[in-house]
């Protein structure tokens, strides 16, 4: 199944076309990487996927509808610094915005709910962080708690936008356990990411990208050293093994 369709999608910021006309497929069931150079227009793909940034042209399909159809199917998890983390709230109360979509805006939180936002703090590993105000947990503990809010919206695709930026190694390794847990029950799982190296290692897919998509496939098809020459201009950081 193609969880996520790019046709053409192109984003402009004035005179500048950050994403040109970029087409790729990502199936369910497998966890893909979006890199390039810096300004390469990543996160703009994303963003304007979801609406967060107008389109200047071209679409982004979910399960082959738009957005609107099956929204309740895709979680976002955006990147750290765009966040307010000066916002007094609690970390459990973070994590049920996830469940915003199924609570609405009338339903008192239950029980279950509450049960359920446990769960998902459990699997990045935060449940005594609960009732702490996301404001006094270190960056890497934010980062998790915003992973934990994505799951809790049972989503099928799950859309990350540098996850890994500034984390240390224990965060990476529980963001890492994750995210292959949620591709093996099926869930597509598409992230931003800047280290090359550890691309073939936590990813099955890559997609290729400087303004427009120099390769989109399997580690093997796509993440090649033609590929990335291409893409970064024939500078490879941190690509020592490729």
């Amino acid at each position: 199944m193609i969880a996520l369709t790019f046709d053409k999608l192109s984003v402009r910021y004035g005179a500048v076309m950050a994403v040109d006309q970029a087409s790729a497929e990502i199936p369910a069931g497998a966890m893909t990487a979006i890199v390039g150079p810096n300004g390469a227009g990543k996160s703009s793909l994303l963003k304007a996927a979801l609406g967060v940034v107008p389109k200047a042209g071209g679409e982004a399909l979910f399960f082959g509808e738009p957005l609107a159809q099956v929204r309740a199917k895709v979680a976002y998890m955006p990147q750290r610094a765009s966040v307010d983390w000066d916002f007094p709230v609690r970390v459990i109360d973070v994590v049920l915005m996830g469940m915003q979509r199924e609570l609405g805006l009338l339903r008192p939180v239950r029980g279950a709910d509450r049960a359920w936002a446990m769960d998902c703090l459990a699997r990045v590993g935060l449940t005594e962080f609960a009732k702490r105000q996301i404001g006094a947990l270190s960056g890497g503990q934010q980062q998790r708690v915003f992973l934990a809010r994505a799951l809790a919206q049972r989503a099928s695709l799950y859309l990350l936008d540098e996850p890994f930026a500034g984390v240390d190694a224990k965060t990476e390794a529980a963001i890492v356990t994750v995210l292959h847990a949620l591709r093996d029950e099926g869930a597509a799982v598409v992230a931003v990411h800047h280290d090359l190296a550890s691309v073939p290692v936590w990813f099955d897919r890559v997609l290729l990208l400087n303004r427009h998509v120099v390769a989109a496939g399997t580690i093997s098809e796509a993440f090649t050293p033609e590929a990335l020459r291409e893409t970064y201009g024939g500078a490879l950081p941190h690509m020592m093994a490729v």
